[in-house]
Order: structure tokens, then sequence, then C-alpha cells
């Protein structure tokens, strides 16, 4: 039998950038421990930018460019997908998680404040739903949004109402 252990694939092997959760074999073990679950990095990062967007304060997540790329790509149709990743990058170790994210807080909130509610929500989000320990979660603030600067009309909306 085997122990459950957690394994990620690496450089130019096949499994590159998947995590396998094995558990114990035989006809002893535990069902639901009899197999491999893999969890690729990009779920990772879809759940700590989920988790990221819920607390308050958030305005969105992603650098300058990359907000600018992302909105311009989900006006394109089928374009839009990688909404939830922007500004999220993840590395998975074999039983441990980094995350490092980019952020644009609103105006008028404690900044330490959202980065601790963010690196709380994040941690706890992805040890729940992946059972890897996130060893840390570093929060770039790059932006405030102001209340003013709120986004031009959407072109193909008439003049006339």
């Amino acid at each position: 039998m085997t122990e459950n252990i957690t394994s990620v694939g690496g450089g130019g092997r096949p499994d590159a950038g998947v995590s396998a959760l094995k558990g114990r074999t035989g006809a002893g073990a535990p069902a639901e421990t009899r197999g491999k679950t893999t969890i690729a990095d990009g779920v990772v990062a879809k759940i700590a930018g989920m988790a990221a967007r819920e607390v308050p304060g958030i305005y969105s997540l992603g650098a300058g460019m990359a907000r600018a790329f992302g909105a311009m790509r989900e006006r394109v149709p089928g374009g839009g997908g990688g909404a939830v990743t922007r500004g999220v990058k993840v590395e998975v170790g074999e039983r441990q998680a980094a995350v490092d994210l980019d952020v644009v807080v609103e105006y008028g909130v404690s900044i330490v404040d959202v980065a601790g509610g963010v690196r709380t929500n994040v941690i706890g989000a992805v040890e729940r739903m992946t059972g890897l320990e996130v060893v840390e979660v570093n929060v770039a603030v790059d932006d405030v949004h102001l209340p003013d600067d709120e986004e031009e009309a959407e072109p193909d909306e008439g003049r006339v109402r």
C-alpha cells in the first residue's frame, strides 16, 4: 500500500502543470483513496481568482495591459474564457501551491485590510477544494478605481433612446 501523496509534473514531462493526488491502493484501502485525482494548474488559478473577487473592496484583477487586452478579448465572441484567471499566476508543487495576484482596489478601502481578506479567502478556498497547502499569496495592488473612472458607454449603444 502507498500513503496519500500529491505529485506534480514538471519540465518536459507530458503531465506538466497537473497535480496528482494519489491514494492508498489494495483491497483493504478505503474506497475514497483507491485511484488517482489530478488537478491542473488552471483549476487552482480559477479557484484563486474567484475567491479573490469575492472580497469586498476588490474592483478587478489584472495589471493595466492585461485588463485592457482582456476587455478587448471579452468583446470578441468566444474570446472571454480567460477572464477568471486574468491577474492570477499559480505555482503548484508536490504538496503545496503559491499564488500571485494583480488587483485593482476600490478607492477609500484599506488596502492592508483588503489584501489580508484576499489572502484569507484564497488560502481557504484553494486548501479546501484541492487539499494543497498554500504557502504564500502575494498581492500586488496595481491601481485604485476612482468613482468617476466609470467605463465609457459601449459603442454599440445608440445615441438616441
